[in-house]
């Protein structure tokens, strides 16, 4: 009979944590990119709400590099400019064309990061078409803009007050399996 009762109690405790360890492994990726939008951890760079005050707004510049990639979609993607010299603080705006090469609709969402990594934390969008999915028709091109800013901080932090370029990199991957519904594409935006 003790065998019985500790063999339960040992089932109920490896089930608690079989169920616990699985809802670990969901939550995990959401979880994750919390934590990097929050503290710019592998170049995640940072969302924001109001831009520097124009005080803020540092004499020191610093080139941003803008590169456009595509995965698993037959679409070209391409920045207006390669770069930007930009003061630290100062809102940009950068511009990119993505183009749908297919027959059919296709819906996509970039992806993005900063180089160096330690810069993510210093990389703040007010504006981004990575935000939300976007979806293009066939022959359809689109232009898009991101709004910007350095923070001021990069100039002190000491893992980037030196550095002089960063690059801010997107990947559109397809969303949703790629593909919209006939619905949606006789209805588009």
């Amino acid at each position: 009979m003790f065998s019985t009762s500790k063999n339960a109690r040992v089932a109920i405790f490896c089930s608690v944590v079989l169920v616990a360890m699985t809802g670990a492994g969901f939550a995990a990726v959401p979880l994750y990119r919390i934590f990097c939008q929050m503290t710019g951890f592998d170049g995640t760079a940072g969302r924001a709400i109001a831009a520097p005050a124009k005080s803020a707004i540092l004499d020191r510049t610093v080139d941003v590099r803008f590169d456009a990639n595509v995965r698993d979609l037959p679409w070209t993607f391409k920045a207006s400019e390669v770069s930007q010299t930009v003061r630290i603080g100062e809102t940009r705006i950068a511009h990119f064309t993505v183009t749908n090469n297919a027959k059919r609709p296709l819906a996509g969402q970039a992806t993005f990061n900063v180089l160096p990594e330690t810069a993510g934390a210093h990389f703040k969008k007010l504006q981004c078409f990575c935000f939300e999915e976007q979806t293009l028709q066939p022959g359809e091109s689109m232009d898009f803009a991101v709004v910007y800013f350095v923070d001021p901080e990069f100039a002190t932090d000491f893992e980037t007050r030196g550095k002089q370029e960063l690059t801010l990199s997107y990947t559109f991957f397809p969303s949703k399996g790629g593909e919209i519904t006939t619905a949606a594409a006789e209805n588009p935006r």
